[in-house]
C-alpha cells in the first residue's frame, strides 16, 4: 500500500491571509520548498509542491516568483527551472562604484566585499541590484566576483555637465561613482548648452558593448549659477521636492477653523506660558516647552505639534511623508517633509496662536530623574518665540534689555534652567556622552556667493531644550514599551571589537588609557573626554572617537542607545520633520484611545521595513547636505590659489593626511607624493605618515602651514602643498605664527 505524501504547511499561512484578499504561499515557504528539493523545480513542480489547482492561485504564484526574482531569492536556470540563489553558491547585493572604473558587491546577507573588475562594471552603475558568483581572489589578494544577472537598475535619471565634443553629446554625471559618461544622441540634447549643469533619463543601460544611452529632460542651468549647488544635490541624491496635486489639495483642506473643533475634547493649556526655542531662522516650530517649580522637583510640560492630527494613515499626505522621510536642511533652503501649509503653518507652534498638541507632561526630581509622565491631546498657545541667542542672553548673560523684553515669561524660563541643571547632572551620571564638536555655517552675499564660512555658537540655551527633548523621548519609550506594543526606536549600537582595538591603540599612542574591554560602556567614552579636556588636540581625538561609533538608526528592535547610555529611547519630539516621530505619535494615539478593537496598524515586519526605509531617508539627507557643504567650501577656496594657511591634521591615510584649515573649517589633501625629499609610509596603530630617512612624522593634531595648490570643484576636492620653507609640523605648546 502506498503512503500517501504529507501536505506540506506554510508556518506564514496566517499573516499572508491578513495582507491579501487571495493568499499565496509566502516567499519564505517556497524557498524552504525549493531548498528542500532534489535539484531546480518547473513551475508546474512547484504547482504540485504547493498544492496549487486553479487559474488565479497559478497566477498569483507567477507574481509572486517574478517579485522573487526581482528582488534576488530566486533565479531561472536554462531550462527554465527555479533555483534559490543561496544554493548555487550566487551572492545578491548592490554594487558600489569607484571614481576609477572598478567596483564593489555590498552581500545583501553581510559577508566581504566583492571586488568587481572594470571590465564587469561597464555593463553596471552604482547602484544596480546585481547577482554575482564569487570567482576566488584577485592577485591582490581581494574576494572578487562575475556578473550573473542584473536585478535592478537603480538609476533611472543621472544629474551632470553636458558637453559636446566633435559632434557627439554626452552628460559627464555629477556622482563619479558612475563610472561612466551617458552618451546623447542627436535632437536628445534639449537646450541644453555646452557645460551647463542636466538631468538626463536613462534611455538604454549601459552594456557589455556600450555606454548608457539617456536624453536631456531637465536643465538646470550654468555650472556656477547661485543655488546650482543645491539643485544638483537634491537630483543627484533623488531627494522628492515636487509636491503631487493630490497631496497639495489635502493640505489645503484644512483650515484654522479645525482647531476651535477639537477644543472641547482637548486638554486646555493655553493659560500655561509655553514658549518656543529656536534658531534665529526656523519656521517649522515642532515643539514647545513650560516648567513649575514643585517641592522635590519641576513639573516639566513638552508640548510637540499634533501632526498625526492632519496627516492621516495611508492618505496622499502620509504616503508623501513617508517617501521624504525627513526634512532636508541645506544652507538657506529647505526640503520639507510636510507641505508648507502644514510645517510652517497648521502645525507649527506659532507665538499667540492656538495650536494642537500632544503633550508629555513629566516630572523630573531634584536630582534629575524622570519619575513620573503622563501623555495626552491638548490645545496650547505659545507665549513667545524665542531663539537661542535671547535665552542665553536672559539667562546667562542677564541683558537686562532682553531680560525687560521678555519679563512675562522670564520666571519661567528661571524655571526651566532648574530643571535642565539637575537633568543635566543625571546625563553626566548616567555616563552619557556629550561632544564638543565644532559647527560651521554659510554666511552669503546679496548675490548668494559665501562671503564667509563662520563657527556656529553652541550655546547653554541648546543643551537646555536637549534636555527636555532627551526626557520626552525618554518617556515616550517607556510608555509604549511598558505596554508592549511594537514601534520604532531610536538604536545606537556600541562600537565593534575591531573599532575599539583600533582606538585604544591610537590613544596608547598619545599615552591616554582607555578600556581593555571588548565591549566598552558610554562611561569609558566619557572618561577619555574627561582626560582630554586640557590638550590642545582634543578636537581631533573627538573626533577619532566618535568616528569609532556605530550609526544611529530606527528599528523596531530596541538595543538601547550607547551614546545617551539609555535602554529605551524613540524619537518623538519633531513629528514635523522626522517620520519615525509621526510613527511614535500614532502609536501613542493608539494607545491613548484604546482601541482595542481595532487593530494596531503596524505590524514587526511593517515596522522593520519602515525603520529601514527611515534610516535610509536619513543617510541620504546627510550625504545630500555634505556634498552642499563640501561644493560650496571648494567654491569659497577657488580664488584663493597660492594662498597659504594654518590648519591642522585631521585624518592620516597611506596616500596622504587631509589638513583643516583653522577658523574657516575647509578640509584639504597633502598627498603622499608631494612630500618631497623622502619616502613616506603609513603606520596604522598611531595613524601617522614617517618619512624613511628623515623619520619625520604627520600625525593627527598636528600644526601645519599649507598652501592651497589646487581646486577640484567636479570632484569637490581641495589640494595642499607644505610650503617649501617649511616643512616641519609644530606639535605641543609651541607658539605657531599668525597666518590667514
Amino acid at each position: 500500500m502506498t503512503r500517501k505524501k504529507k501536505k506540506l504547511k506554510d508556518p506564514y499561512s496566517r499573516r499572508e491571509a491578513a495582507k491579501y484578499k487571495h493568499p499565496i504561499a509566502s516567499r519564505e515557504f517556497i524557498l524552504d520548498v525549493l531548498e528542500d528539493s532534489k535539484g531546480p523545480l518547473s513551475a508546474t513542480a512547484l504547482h504540485r509542491a504547493l498544492d496549487i489547482s486553479t487559474d488565479k492561485a497559478e497566477n498569483a504564484l507567477k507574481r509572486r516568483l517574478v517579485a522573487m526574482e526581482r528582488d534576488g531569492q530566486i533565479i531561472r536556470n536554462r531550462q527554465n527551472h527555479y533555483l534559490p540563489v543561496a544554493k548555487v553558491n550566487l551572492v545578491r547585493g548592490r554594487v558600489m562604484g569607484h571614481t576609477n572604473g572598478f567596483g564593489f558587491l555590498i552581500p545583501d546577507e553581510g559577508g566581504p566585499d566583492l571586488f568587481l573588475s572594470p571590465h564587469e562594471m561597464r555593463s553596471l552603475m552604482h547602484g544596480d541590484r546585481v547577482v554575482v558568483r564569487p570567482t576566488g581572489n584577485s592577485k591582490d589578494d581581494k574576494p572578487q566576483g562575475k556578473l550573473v544577472e542584473i536585478i535592478k537598475r537603480h538609476n533611472k535619471q543621472i544629474v551632470g555637465r553636458y558637453y559636446q565634443e566633435s559632434g557627439i553629446g554626452f552628460v559627464v554625471p555629477d556622482d563619479k561613482r558612475l563610472g561612466q559618461d551617458v552618451m546623447i544622441p542627436d535632437g536628445s540634447a534639449g537646450k541644453a548648452v555646452n557645460g551647463q549643469f542636466v538631468v538626463a533619463a536613462i534611455v538604454e543601460p549601459p552594456n557589455r558593448s556600450r555606454q548608457a544611452i539617456g536624453k536631456v529632460i531637465e536643465v538646470l542651468g550654468d555650472h556656477l549659477a547661485p543655488g546650482m549647488e543645491i539643485d544638483v544635490a537634491i537630483r543627484s541624491y533623488d531627494i522628492p521636492h515636487r509636491w503631487p496635486e493630490e497631496v497639495l489639495r489635502e493640505a489645503a483642506q484644512y483650515r484654522k477653523s479645525t482647531i476651535k473643533q477639537q477644543l472641547g475634547q482637548r486638554k486646555d493649556l493655553r493659560t500655561l506660558n509655553f514658549v518656543t526655542i529656536d534658531g534665529s531662522d526656523a519656521q517649522d516650530f515642532d515643539d514647545a516647552v513650560y516648567c513649575e517649580p514643585r517641592e522635590n522637583g519641576w513639573r516639566l510640560w513638552v508640548a510637540i505639534a499634533d501632526v498625526s492630527h492632519y496627516v492621516q494613515m495611508d492618505s496622499a499626505l502620509d504616503l508623501e511623508a513617508r517617501k521624504r522621510g525627513i526634512s532636508v536642511y541645506f544652507p538657506e533652503r529647505v526640503v520639507p517633509m510636510l507641505p508648507e501649509r502644514l510645517s510652517n503653518g497648521l502645525c507649527s507652534l506659532k507665538p499667540d496662536t492656538d495650536r494642537l498638541c500632544m503633550v508629555c507632561e513629566m516630572f523630573v526630581s531634584r536630582d534629575g530623574v524622570l519619575k513620573r509622565y503622563s501623555f495626552y491631546d491638548a490645545v496650547m498657545r505659545s507665549a513667545a518665540r524665542l531663539t537661542y541667542e535671547e535665552v542665553q542672553k536672559i539667562l546667562y548673560d542677564r541683558d537686562k534689555k532682553m531680560r525687560k523684553r521678555f519679563s512675562h515669561v522670564r520666571p519661567d524660563l528661571e524655571h526651566l534652567q532648574g530643571a535642565f541643571r539637575a537633568l543635566r547632572k543625571q546625563r553626566k551620571k548616567r555616563g552619557a556622552i556629550d561632544f564638543d564638536t565644532q559647527e560651521s555655517f554659510f554666511e552669503f552675499d546679496e548675490h548668494k556667493k559665501i562671503k564667509a564660512i563662520v563657527p556656529q555658537q553652541r550655546f547653554q540655551a541648546h543643551m537646555i531644550i536637549e534636555e527636555c527633548m532627551i526626557s520626552a523621548n525618554i518617556a515616550a519609550a517607556r510608555f509604549i514599551s511598558k505596554r508592549k506594543l511594537p514601534t520604532l526606536y531610536r538604536v545606537h549600537d556600541g562600537p565593534t571589537s575591531e573599532k575599539t582595538r583600533e582606538l585604544r591603540e591610537y590613544l596608547q599612542t598619545l599615552g591616554v588609557g582607555f578600556t581593555r574591554s571588548d565591549k566598552p560602556r558610554s562611561e569609558d567614552y566619557l572618561a577619555t573626554l574627561k582626560k582630554i579636556s586640557h590638550r590642545k588636540d582634543r578636537h581631533i581625538i573627538e573626533m577619532v572617537l566618535l568616528r569609532s561609533m556605530a550609526q544611529a538608526a530606527y528599528s523596531p528592535e530596541n538595543i538601547g542607545h550607547f551614546g545617551l547610555a539609555l535602554p529605551l529611547y524613540a524619537h518623538f519630539t519633531s513629528p514635523i520633520r522626522r517620520y519615525p516621530d509621526l510613527v511614535v505619535h500614532r502609536t501613542i494615539r493608539h494607545l491613548l484611545e484604546a482601541r482595542k478593537k481595532d487593530p494596531f496598524p503596524f505590524s514587526e515586519n511593517d515596522l522593520l521595513l519602515l525603520g529601514e526605509e527611515c534610516s535610509m531617508c536619513e543617510r541620504r539627507a546627510n550625504d545630500a547636505t555634505r556634498d552642499v557643504d563640501a561644493w560650496l567650501k571648494c567654491e569659497f577656496m577657488l580664488d584663493k590659489l597660492g594662498e597659504q594657511f594654518s590648519g591642522v591634521i585631521s585624518s592620516v591615510t597611506a596616500f596622504g593626511f587631509f589638513v583643516t584649515l583653522d577658523h574657516i573649517f575647509v578640509e584639504g589633501l597633502v598627498h603622499v607624493t608631494s612630500l618631497a625629499n623622502d619616502y613616506y609610509h603609513y603606520d596604522e596603530p598611531s595613524r601617522c605618515l614617517f618619512g624613511e630617512r628623515s623619520k619625520r612624522r604627520y600625525r593627527l593634531g598636528d600644526e601645519v602651514n599649507v598652501i592651497v595648490s589646487r581646486v577640484g570643484l567636479d570632484e569637490r576636492k581641495i589640494d595642499f602643498v607644505l610650503p617649501d620653507s617649511n616643512r616641519d609640523t609644530k606639535h605641543g605648546s609651541r607658539k605657531r605664527k599668525k597666518r590667514r
